[in-house]
């Protein structure tokens, strides 16, 4: 990335605060949950006598049915949550992008197969394929992970062919080509640099997307087991708790809305700072 786009970030930053509100939302997540082990509470200590406990000094968040303070778990489930949209979206990016630019780069056969293949996956509903497969496999984070990475680099793929298609028409890579450079270091070289931009717009929105899947899961009881926890199963658990201490769902759904908000307006920050004619009007 070079100095350009980087002024192009700091001046879209200037001009949307609301980016840089969202940039703080994430560092007060991250840093959270990466010192959660910081907390003067287990999140799996069950203490009976302080069930469904309100908001107090002592208990930030207040308790859960069984006694555990509410703050730890947070914390911790958001070590899971974010960890899970982080690793996914390495997974469905790099996927993603080596599909898209072998299929744009190399055309003929190999895009037709790779594009109706991807074509087959795009028509199955995702969020159903996840619920065989997961009930299929070892449950665990590794395995939400590795089914939320896979399963949704399709988008990414047509993304990151349609821009090779463009991309390997220029000069630069006829030069390359004519000069007798392989393919492959083509596509490392002049290739991927030059279609970085597209691919970290669509790598903040991916996290935000896997961030929602993983919840999802976790709220119909597919996700994370106990006694671990994430936003997602917090909000599972909380189902039967609402009318007598709503902020069992408040917090953990609160957390997740304002995790997916900041991605999605940080993406398109990125956006229009990458693409500065979509910021005229």
């Amino acid at each position: 990335m070079n100095s350009m786009r980087w002024r192009n970030i700091t001046s879209q930053l200037r001009e949307q605060k609301i980016g840089i509100a969202a940039i703080a939302v994430l560092i007060i997540f991250v840093i959270a949950a990466a010192f959660a082990f910081l907390s003067k509470y287990d999140p799996n200590q069950i203490v009976v006598l302080d069930r469904l406990s309100p908001p107090s000094s002592d208990h930030w968040f207040g308790t859960d049915n069984y006694g555990r303070d509410y703050f730890a778990r947070a914390l911790y489930g958001g070590r899971v949550s974010l960890s899970v949209g982080f690793l996914s979206m390495v997974i469905s990016v790099s996927l993603g992008m080596t599909v898209g630019t072998i299929s744009g780069y190399f055309g003929g056969w190999v895009d037709n197969l790779l594009m109706r293949f991807v074509d087959v996956l795009m028509a199955i509903p995702s969020f159903f394929l996840m619920l065989i497969l997961n009930a299929y496999m070892k449950p665990g984070v590794g395995t939400i992970i590795v089914i939320i990475g896979s399963l949704s680099w399709m988008g990414i793929a047509r993304i990151v062919r349609a821009e090779t298609l463009s991309i390997k028409e220029r000069e630069y890579v006829l030069y390359a080509r004519v000069s007798g450079q392989s393919k492959f270091r083509i596509i490392l070289k002049h290739i991927i640099p030059n279609i970085m931009p597209t691919i970290i717009v669509s790598a903040t929105i991916n996290i935000a997307s896997a961030i929602l899947m993983e919840s999802s899961l976790s709220f119909l009881g597919l996700g994370v087991k106990q006694p671990n926890s994430s936003w997602g199963s917090m909000l599972n658990d909380a189902q039967g708790f609402i009318t007598e201490a709503p902020h069992l769902a408040i917090i953990p759904g609160l957390f997740i809305l304002l995790t997916v908000l900041a991605f999605n307006f940080l993406g398109d920050v990125f956006r229009v700072a990458f693409e500065p004619k979509a910021n005229k009007r």
